[in-house]
């Protein structure tokens, strides 16, 4: 009965939110490095279900909390449509998406309680992932990656021995001059790269400290993935075929260069899954 009850609760609230909602579903059709927003709350139920033993074993209704975060998610959204009218699309969303998923977290204390709560923390917290980055916050994220990434390539030039001559973001090469652009920030599999660092996390590790350092791991894995694309796209256009930097590795290599950041990665993995087994064993 109370899943039923959870149910209607969150269909009410997509019917509320369906005007933002499906703005939400087109925006993340269209902007590349929100793409993984649909997926989610998929995920998230994926893993509600997987863990249902646990996370429902202690139910309880909490009307005073539950409605209380149904209040305040409620008052969020309303402040952010009256208040902030002038704001972009993408920060609307931010808003409305962020005001949802705190609703739905209401409705979750409502009908099954803190301790279900506190069980499913990281499913829960996990939905807050679909809530577009605000553009403040996005700008700076891409700076930071477009920065670092250029430092990266610029090292790893040098290290290969290719003559270059540095101007910021413009880079001149023998027989090419090539710029570090924004869209070479590799902002979308970056933001899934983090995800799956989360994820990994989640489920193949135990302590909170070892889930944050492999998701700090992730940092540097990130511009030198971006740094590693930009060397290899920029000699293989020097030495093998200038038509690299316009075809299809350019425009759709990016999977493959996510595929070697998620190799580096592993290991990093393994190593704190055996520091973990370390310290359990010195436990014991």
């Amino acid at each position: 009965m109370r899943s039923l009850y959870f149910g209607l609760l969150v269909s009410l609230t997509l019917a509320v939110f369906w005007a933002p909602l499906t703005t939400l579903i087109h925006f993340s059709s269209q902007q590349e490095h929100y793409s993984h927003i649909i997926l989610v709350p998929l995920i998230t139920a994926s893993l509600l279900f997987l863990q249902r033993k646990r996370v429902f074993s202690h139910v309880e209704t909490r009307w005073a909390a539950g409605l209380g975060v149904l209040v305040a998610g409620g008052l969020l959204y309303w402040l952010g449509q009256t208040h902030a009218p002038s704001a972009s699309e993408n920060d609307r969303l931010s808003t409305a998406s962020f005001s949802m998923v705190v609703i739905w977290v209401g409705v979750f204390v409502l009908c099954y309680g803190f301790r279900a709560l506190c069980a499913g923390l990281f499913p829960m917290l996990f939905l807050f992932l679909m809530v577009p980055i605000p553009d403040v916050l996005l700008s700076q994220a891409i700076v930071w990656l477009q920065t670092w990434s250029a430092d990266v390539s610029y090292l790893v030039f040098e290290l290969v021995g290719v003559p270059i001559f540095r101007t910021g973001f413009i880079f001149l090469l023998p027989g090419l001059t090539i710029e570090v652009a924004k869209e070479c920030s590799g902002i979308r599999s970056s933001l899934v790269l983090l995800i799956m660092s989360l994820l990994a996390g989640h489920l193949f590790l135990r302590s909170l400290l070892t889930k944050a350092a492999l998701a700090v791991a992730t940092l540097p894995l990130l511009v030198v993935k971006n740094g590693i694309r930009i060397v290899t796209l920029t000699l293989l256009s020097i030495y093998v075929d200038p038509r690299f930097l316009s075809g299809a590795l350019h425009h759709h290599g990016g999977l493959l260069f996510f595929l070697f950041a998620l190799v580096l990665l592993t290991p990093v993995l393994r190593l704190l899954q055996k520091s973990e087994r370390r310290v359990q064993t010195h436990r014991v």
